[in-house]
């Protein structure tokens, strides 16, 4: 009874969101509610619970970073970086589009998918106001270069980092296996991009003319707080990159970080803390919790065995359904709690191949389906609420089908692409 509690819920509370008739933060507290009400899950599961509570890792990272975020945008950087990248552009927005797709790719690979996406967006934001561009287009642009770009590496997103624990893989094996896959993906989607988005790349002389005039110096307001955050930030995404060394998680470094620059400059706590996107953050808490009452009432282990059963040992076979697979679930629930309820199965599906790439090609598989497929929807992703948050804030709302419409050709494409590579490569 508990399973098909959570089944309905989950399912009620999709539609919901999917809809848009209710507000989606109204939708996740609702649906967290009814599991907690329905005794489908309980305080110690939904709250303190590694496997299928909410993970304070993601909403603290996020809480971080948004602080962060907002002591610089008080600088002025944002400006700065938008007039400069839209000189370099020669204002023309396809050429924007790509550098900045480009940009938010590598960035990802280095960063968080989430944290990138706060960086980005500002930016993005102020240089499609100067040139009187749609910003939605080039928000959707970036976050599914985000969760591209996030692919290439062990550190680029969460999911990869269950697998690379689970897995016995490090930093490298991420870079020689995944990352010239990537950089293909990310060339046929900067052409897809062409295509996508034809109709949002209008441009107006006089505001290009009025662009190239500008001297982006003069954009820096407080050369001292921008010293001050930059240095902070700089530091935090070394103590990311560095995680295997330093040990410390990401969300510890980005409230560190967040309290260093509060503590050390003029910028107020009730300043910081005002544009944070709170309802971003209660939408995730209540997401968690319904994901994880499917996962404690074995609703995704039992959809993943079933998968698993159906291969028969058959690595070909395997490798394909697994890839899909995983990319049509991610696109339904958040990819951490479905990359770890299925690395078990693969590492025993590994074990029973012997191990080495041929084997190894299983942990891939579920690498680029997890992470591709968060492209299909709204919620498929960390990043993509983020954005979604971000653009309503400004008044620029994303309805959860105006993404997905995009999203299901970007996933479909990249993942198809991704089929022959593991194919020919290890197969």
């Amino acid at each position: 009874m508990a399973a098909v509690a959570a089944i309905v819920v989950f399912v009620a509370a999709y539609v919901l969101i999917a809809s848009e008739k209710v507000h989606r933060t109204a939708v996740a507290l609702g649906g967290a509610a009814l599991m907690l009400l329905l005794h489908v899950t309980d305080a110690e599961k939904a709250f303190f619970s590694e496997r299928s509570g909410i993970d304070w890792n993601v909403i603290f990272l996020l809480l971080g970073m948004m602080v962060i975020v907002s002591v610089l945008r008080r600088t002025g950087i944002f400006e700065y970086v938008a007039i400069w990248a839209a000189k370099r552009a020669r204002g023309r927005p396809y050429r924007l589009m790509v550098m900045l797709v480009l940009i938010t790719a590598v960035a990802s690979a280095l960063l968080d998918n989430v944290t990138t996406v706060l960086l980005i967006a500002p930016v993005t934001f102020l240089v499609c106001e100067r040139l009187a561009l749609k910003v939605v287009p080039f928000l959707m642009a970036e976050v599914m270069a985000s969760n591209i770009g996030g692919t290439a590496t062990l550190v680029g997103d969460p999911p990869n980092i269950i697998i690379a624990s689970k897995g016995d893989l490090t930093f490298n094996d991420f870079l020689v296996h995944l990352a010239p896959l990537v950089v293909l993906l990310l060339a046929v989607f900067c052409g897809l991009c062409r295509i996508l988005f034809r109709s949002a790349f209008t441009s107006d002389p006089e505001r290009i003319a009025a662009v190239m005039a500008l001297r982006e110096r003069e954009a820096i307001t407080d050369p001292r707080l921008l010293a001050q955050g930059l240095a902070v930030l700089i530091l935090v995404v070394a103590a990311f990159v560095l995680h295997p060394v330093l040990h410390y998680q990401p969300s510890v470094v980005a409230l560190l970080g967040a309290g260093l620059l509060v503590a050390a400059t003029k910028v107020t706590t009730q300043d910081a803390l005002s544009e944070v996107e709170w309802p971003t953050l209660v939408f995730f808490a209540g997401l968690f919790v319904m994901v994880g009452s499917l996962v404690d009432t074995g609703v995704i282990g039992k959809i993943s065995h079933a998968a698993t059963d159906v291969t028969d040992g058959r690595l070909g076979l395997a490798t394909m359904l697994l890839l899909w697979a995983s990319a049509a679930l991610s696109a339904i629930v958040d990819n951490i709690p479905y990359v770890a309820t299925m690395s078990p199965i693969v590492a025993d599906l590994v074990h029973q191949q012997g191990g080495g790439d041929g084997g190894h090609v299983l942990w891939w598989a579920l690498a680029l389906g997890a992470d591709l497929g968060g492209n299909a929807t709204a919620i498929g992703a960390s990043a993509n609420v983020v954005v979604l948050g971000i653009a309503a804030r400004n008044g620029h709302p994303i309805s959860f089908w105006h993404f997905t419409k995009y999203g299901i050709v970007v996933t479909i494409t990249t993942v198809a692409i991704a089929t022959p590579y593991l194919w020919l490569r290890y197969l």
